[in-house]
């Protein structure tokens, strides 16, 4: 092996950002297994990669004995002073082997060995860049919409990947080249499976979109405290400021509605109620169930409670097929009965 093996290796951690280290493992690995075949399993060997030098070399190694039992990995003591005087009982000679003698089918081996390692290198590589924007918000560009099961293969900047189609809105449709925002739910960390799992499904997807759009979220001053979400319907999502002197529901929605809306339109119209967090269950729970006015809110047990409403509120309370009173209760934790005067 010359330099061009060594310039490939450094083309492989500049381009695809596989470490030379982690690639001189693999092809270790690779003519380990490539000696094997053309001289046995049981054959001793040892490989030498020398980056300093842009060398590799590869040995068999024999243990001088006297009497010879296994000729793969022993050499008789007579042998081994013919090649060397200084060979005594119990050495290790080792003899170089050219790796351009190897058999087509053993540098075959070497060969596959090898490409496995770059598609494991570059399989890590993604997996770290993933990882490091696990229950992040990535912008993605859609490269192709299978017509047979939905799915949208994205471009994103650490590869392609797939945003299933149960991880889709309801209802939304896809164009190439069209910019979308996804959600990093898991990084698979197995060989098997997909690599990433996208969603825009996923409550957090509006959580960060609020993070990044108001920046009394950024500096802290408001702080999410909870999200529920039915995706492509309708969101609630809980704030709280910690300073008396800045409204955490009028930070999130901005001014003319500037911030929340750029957050409703990137999520196709689904509708976003901003709810007041309070540290006292009965005006929390009172709050959740917005846009609905509340009378009253006893707690029956310790999370659940009766929540009175007027008669012309109790629709309203409950919402269509109880969509409001549901994710009032997934917002808050609470089993919510809602009564009417």
């Amino acid at each position: 092996m010359n330099k061009e093996f060594f310039v490939a290796l450094d083309l492989l951690e500049k381009e695809k950002g596989i470490p030379k280290e982690y690639m001189m493992e693999k092809i270790e690995a690779a003519l380990l297994s490539a000696l094997k075949k053309e001289y046995g399993s049981s054959t001793l060997m040892r490989v030498a990669i020398d980056p300093v030098k842009e060398d590799v070399k590869v040995y068999l190694q024999k243990e001088v004995v006297e009497e010879v039992t296994n000729p793969q990995c022993q050499i008789s003591l007579e042998d081994a002073k013919a090649i060397s005087k200084r060979n005594t009982l119990g050495k290790i000679v080792e003899t170089e082997v050219k790796t351009k003698n190897l058999r087509r089918l053993s540098a075959a081996a070497a060969k596959s060995v090898i490409i496995q390692g770059i598609r494991e290198g570059e399989r890590k590589v993604m997996q770290d860049a993933y990882e490091s924007k696990r229950e992040e918000i990535i912008t993605a560009t859609v490269s192709k919409v299978d017509p047979v099961n939905g799915n949208v293969i994205l471009e994103t900047d650490n590869g392609r990947a797939v945003l299933l189609k149960s991880e889709q809105i309801p209802g939304e449709s896809f164009f190439v080249d069209q910019k979308v925002k996804v959600f990093v739910m898991e990084v698979n960390k197995e060989t098997r499976g997909p690599l990433v799992t996208l969603s825009r499904v996923h409550p957090g997807l509006v959580r960060r979109m609020f993070e990044l759009e108001v920046p009394e979220i950024q500096d802290g001053i408001v702080m999410v405290k909870g999200v529920a979400r039915e995706a492509g319907s309708r969101t609630k999502i809980a704030v709280w400021s910690r300073d008396e002197d800045v409204d955490a529901v009028g930070a999130c929605i901005g001014a003319h509605g500037m911030r929340i809306g750029g957050i409703v339109d990137e999520l196709n119209g689904e509708k976003i109620d901003i709810v007041k967090y309070s540290e006292t269950p009965e005006e929390f729970v009172a709050a959740a169930l917005a846009p609905a006015a509340v009378q009253s809110v006893t707690f029956t047990a310790e999370r659940a409670c009766r929540v009175v409403v007027d008669a012309d509120q109790l629709s309203l309370a409950i919402g269509k097929e109880g969509q409001n009173a549901r994710l009032a209760a997934r917002l808050t934790g609470m089993k919510i009965d809602i009564k009417s005067e």
